[in-house]
């Protein structure tokens, strides 16, 4: 069972942490490794750990200290450890904090198990969850000079186009200024709008592996490490939309 996800939970309040365990437990592939009712007491359970977990869902709203202060932590401490918020309103300053903090998405409490279970596997494999309402908050706050501005000639490659010129030899651009192919440039759209690799995946009639190689090729080409930053740094240049 080495290919169970590792889930920690931090919930503060008692009964909605029993429930959520309830609910988690009953899925085979999630292993829940450890529980927390505050921040600092997630922080001393993580280091008392003899393997650090895969993901924690940690609840934004926590007493003292929050789930953003928790998400800073823990990704100063294990880089590797995603982090999903769990939060009962769709704060999306608090939320944007949490991302920018490290968090790799949130789900709303109330949320089916399945999605949250789905929502677990995606920042596992190194996915975001971003609903389309975060990728506004996220432009306004991430707005730079040059957004909005066109895209340059030849910008845009075809799939074709851009394998001959790898065939060829040709010196290629820094790797912030490659251009896309349009096949990235629509997974990249696609992303913008909050969809899952999953959900991106049965939209563009592809696999998840496909979609995981093409945010990889997105991400080296626009000098990004993740999601969030591709799609502000896309915005950025011009070349996608909200």
């Amino acid at each position: 069972m080495s290919d169970r996800i590792r889930l920690f939970v931090v919930e503060d309040q008692p009964k909605i942490l029993k429930n959520q365990l309830k609910l988690l437990e009953s899925f085979a592939d999630i292993e829940i490794v450890g529980t927390a009712l505050s921040g600092e007491e997630a922080l001393d359970e993580l280091a008392k750990l003899p393997q650090p977990p895969d993901v924690i869902l940690c609840d934004l709203g926590l007493p003292q200290m929050s789930g953003i202060d928790v998400t800073r932590e823990v990704k100063k401490r294990t880089p590797s450890v995603e982090v999903l918020i769990f939060t009962i309103f769709d704060e999306e300053d608090k939320v944007v904090e949490a991302i920018k903090a490290g968090a790799a998405g949130y789900m709303l409490k109330g949320a089916e198990a399945e999605k949250i279970v789905e929502s677990i596997k995606e920042v596992r494999q190194g996915g975001s969850v971003i609903q389309p309402s975060l990728a506004r908050s996220l432009l306004r706050h991430f707005r730079m000079p040059e957004q909005g501005r066109p895209v340059e000639p030849g910008a845009l490659k075809s799939e074709e186009e851009a394998a001959k010129e790898r065939e060829s030899g040709a010196p290629q651009p820094p790797s912030g200024r490659r251009a896309l192919t349009e096949r990235e440039l629509e997974c990249l759209q696609i992303i913008a709008k909050g969809l899952s690799n999953n959900e991106a995946a049965r939209v563009l009639g592809l696999s998840k592996a496909t979609i995981r190689t093409h945010l990889e090729h997105i991400y080296q080409k626009l000098d990004v490490t993740n999601r969030v930053e591709a799609v502000t740094e896309g915005i950025r240049q011009g070349i996608i939309d909200l």
